[in-house]
């Protein structure tokens, strides 16, 4: 398949927008953290002084046929009652993106049961991926085609020049589908890799854990092939939510990874496109354990860290005011040699 083409970032854009950063009034580094973001989202831009960015969050649906072996503690019906729940407006994403000016679109990718509800963009390819433990999860045509869903969604969104893309999920067991992802394109062992995810503790985490060795065990996915490891283990949304990141990424936008399963999309897309690297804002570090690890291996610094695990681009919608204050500060500071303040020795 054909993959959407990346803007070369320019290195010598970056000396420039640091300039301008330490000519801002107020002691160098004092903003902290918020200057690299500046930083890294002006260099997007290509503009040391980038526009108020508009913001949307895509929530890609899937469902797993991994849970028939008791991986995550809710019941796949809860997938299309979530849907349809975000679709009303009353799940946390929707209240985070209400009130923080973010565009929020829901699209059933790969929802076992049809999900016709008002406002849900229908993009399904698979009717919930298959048990891995019988075979792949789904066929490389369909792991293709939950890639292009994502590009196609991101193609309906208008090019409003630089903005940000945050990318999240919905999906009942894509923990245990995100700690076979993140233990293949990581290296992690899958006892690093896994976690509760919807709340599976004790024996029934350990029980987790081995069903994740047998599924490795099974399809011995290469990393070399990104394609064939998303077909071996699934699932629909994260091949969504990569081919979306390639998409906004290609229109020159940052892109916003949520949590710890958006972040085993991003590794999927990263291997697809190792320069998606540049233009990717990892929004926070998931509880989820696999998600510390992963950003340590990774050398990944998020944006916010508040023990956040519920998924569905929550954490990208909570970052969205910081990204958009680094760059009016960027944009709206005065500075030094402008205003006429004196800077320090």
């Amino acid at each position: 398949m054909k993959l959407p083409a990346l803007p070369v970032l320019e290195p010598a854009l970056k000396p420039r927008i640091q300039a301008h950063l330490d000519d801002l009034t107020k002691p160098q580094g004092a903003l902290g953290r918020l200057e690299s973001l500046a930083l890294q989202l002006a260099w997007i831009a290509g503009n040391p002084q980038p526009q108020d960015p508009e913001a949307c969050i895509l929530t890609f649906g899937g469902d797993h046929g991994i849970t028939i072996h008791g991986v995550s503690a809710f019941p796949q019906e809860v997938t299309p009652q979530m849907v349809a729940n975000m679709a009303a407006g009353g799940a946390a994403i929707s209240v985070f993106t209400r009130l923080n000016r973010i565009q929020h679109r829901v699209i059933d990718v790969g929802v076992a049961s049809p999900c016709p509800f008002p406002g849900v963009s229908q993009r399904n390819v698979v009717r919930g991926t298959a048990d891995p433990l019988a075979g792949p999860a789904m066929t490389r045509e369909q792991a293709e085609a939950s890639l292009q869903a994502g590009m196609d969604e991101v193609a309906q969104l208008p090019d409003a020049g630089f903005a940000l893309l945050g990318l999240g999920e919905m999906g009942i067991g894509n923990s245990a589908v995100a700690a076979l992802l993140v233990s293949v394109f990581t290296g992690l062992s899958p006892e690093e890799a896994v976690g509760p995810g919807t709340g599976v503790h004790g024996e029934a985490l350990a029980h987790k854990l081995k069903v994740l060795h047998q599924v490795l065990a099974k399809h011995s996915p290469d990393p070399a092939d990104p394609i064939g490891v998303l077909a071996a283990v699934g699932g629909a949304e994260f091949g969504a939510m990569a081919g979306a990141m390639l998409a906004g990424a290609s229109r020159g936008w940052a892109i916003i990874v949520d949590g710890y399963i958006a972040g085993a999309a991003a590794l999927l897309a990263l291997a697809l496109e190792p320069r998606l690297k540049d233009y990717l804002i990892w929004s926070h570090c998931s509880a989820e354990p696999g998600a510390r690890r992963m950003l340590e291996k990774l050398n990944l610094e998020p944006v916010l860290d508040l023990g956040l695990r519920l998924g569905e681009g929550t954490g990208a919608a909570l970052a969205v005011p910081i990204l958009r204050s680094a760059c009016a500060m960027l944009r709206e500071m005065a500075t030094f040699s402008g205003a006429g303040v004196s800077k320090g020795a």
